[in-house]
């Protein structure tokens, strides 16, 4: 059955739907030797070239998706390469089965946490995307006096220079002198949302850690700079989520808290 072409190279990992589009555009992806347009459809009896070299019928077909989950620790980046030689998270991922990585969201270079990595640049894709609306859980540390009103206004929406924006819930998660814990939750992923909403009420934030992406947690257990694949009913609640149909065939569920550097060959 023939599938848009931007979404058929997504869902093999050859890169974001965001990264594949602009492939497109540029002239870099050719079908049977015609450069290629935004919604072209293809089918497994087509040629489909990039920059030239030709992908294998094996690339068109619908892949069993592999996700894994990464404990990310401050001081890296998201990026794959960085001209300033910081560490990137990609070093310490292992090699996947087919494609190549791609990021569900970044985490600033001062957030650790979770981060998930999938080689389906299309479920990466549709959980990104704001409409899916999936839910974020941060512990976040503050330095600053916090009032009810504060918490309030927080929830209730603040104006930022990106638009309206606002915690779904603010828990209490205790501390002492200054410093004080908050679980923070909310529905979208803009850049530094999250210390922009608490400096807006002229808090500080010392610390940030994502410890929820929907509907996988942060493992107690998993030490930063290691990785382990989802389970199959993170997976599983992934793919609903996400509106993504997918064959589990093949999904490693055994964890893998490796050591960074031998989950297997670095990516970039």
């Amino acid at each position: 059955m023939a599938e848009r072409l931007q979404k058929i190279l997504a869902r093999g990992g050859l890169g974001s739907r965001r990264e594949v589009e602009a492939w497109i555009k540029a002239g870099r992806v050719r079908i049977n030797g015609i450069p290629a347009q935004l919604g072209d459809k293809v089918s497994d009896e087509d040629q489909v070239t990039i920059n030239g070299r030709p992908l294998s019928p094996r690339r068109l077909q619908a892949p069993s998706s592999q996700v894994i989950l990464y404990h990310k620790s401050a001081g890296e980046i998201c990026s794959r390469k960085d001209p300033e030689g910081r560490p990137t998270v990609f070093r310490s991922l292992p090699r996947p089965r087919q494609g190549r990585w791609v990021s569900v969201g970044r985490l600033d270079i001062s957030t650790s946490g979770l981060l998930l990595f999938t080689t389906d640049g299309e479920l990466a894709n549709r959980l990104m995307h704001p409409s899916t609306q999936v839910e974020r859980e941060y512990a976040v540390r503050v330095l600053g006096a916090v009032t009810e009103a504060t918490l309030e206004r927080l929830q209730r929406g603040v104006q930022l220079e990106d638009g309206l924006a606002s915690f779904k819930r603010i828990l209490d998660a205790g501390g002492e002198g200054a410093n004080h814990w908050y679980h923070v939750i909310l529905r979208e992923g803009r850049k530094r949302e999250v210390r922009r909403l608490w400096e807006s009420q002229g808090i500080q934030v010392s610390r940030l850690i994502r410890i929820r992406f929907g509907p996988v947690s942060l493992p107690p257990g998993l030490r930063m700079g290691r990785w382990r694949f989802l389970e199959p009913s993170e997976f599983k609640a992934l793919l609903e989520i996400g509106g993504v149909e997918r064959r589990i065939t093949g999904l490693q569920s055994r964890s893998k808290n490796n050591r960074r550097g031998r989950q297997g060959r670095k990516q970039g």
